[in-house]
């Protein structure tokens, strides 16, 4: 059997990332997302599986036992990629921070990266607010989000606006189709 086809979907906050993996998940079920660990708090009203929420301590011990795909410090907290067991027989996606997803690319020239920017600055900015990120933070995600957006789509395999979810679902889609094509 191949190796499993990693999936990196990255892009700023406000970008939409989640939405377009849980929509991507729902439609295929050959994949298998690599639920994130952070030191984060969890917001107000956040999903208690939008991340696996760890103190630094943890997540200090799973890098020492070489447990994650990636990991990296962003704005002051720690995220990271599980590692999947050996024999999952599905295709790996993982929904990280451009940080990351060089990483992972680095390591996996062979992975599909696709990079999701927002319609514009001001939608990125209502996601953010929406989503109960505090002003401090929309301002540091979106400043951050200029560079993020030049070093990620010149170095992304796919290059998706988040403006549509049904038509992002199904230009994604598409490239995954491609991607597994290729490998035979």
């Amino acid at each position: 059997m191949n190796e499993p086809l990693i999936i990196v979907v990255s892009g700023p906050g406000g970008a939409g990332k989640g939405t377009l993996v849980d929509a991507l998940l729902e439609h295929d079920t050959a994949l298998w997302l690599s639920r994130s660990w952070t030191t984060r708090v969890q917001r107000e009203g956040e999903s208690d599986d939008a991340y696996v929420f760890v103190s630094r301590d943890q997540f200090h011990r799973r890098i020492g036992d070489k447990g994650f795909l990636e990991w990296t410090e962003f704005l002051g907290n720690l995220y990271g990629s599980p590692l999947p067991d050996a024999d999952i027989g599905k295709d790996i996606v993982l929904e990280i921070e451009l940080h990351g997803a060089k990483q992972v690319k680095a390591q996996h020239p062979e992975a599909l990266l696709v990079f999701v920017r927002p319609p514009s600055r001001e939608e990125q900015r209502r996601r953010l607010q929406e989503r109960g990120d505090s002003f401090s933070h929309v301002t540091q995600r979106l400043k951050k989000a200029e560079s993020e957006e030049r070093e990620g789509t010149a170095l992304a395999d796919v290059v998706i606006v988040n403006d549509d979810l049904e038509r992002a679902v199904a230009e994604l889609l598409l490239a995954i189709g491609v991607a597994r094509s290729l490998r035979g």
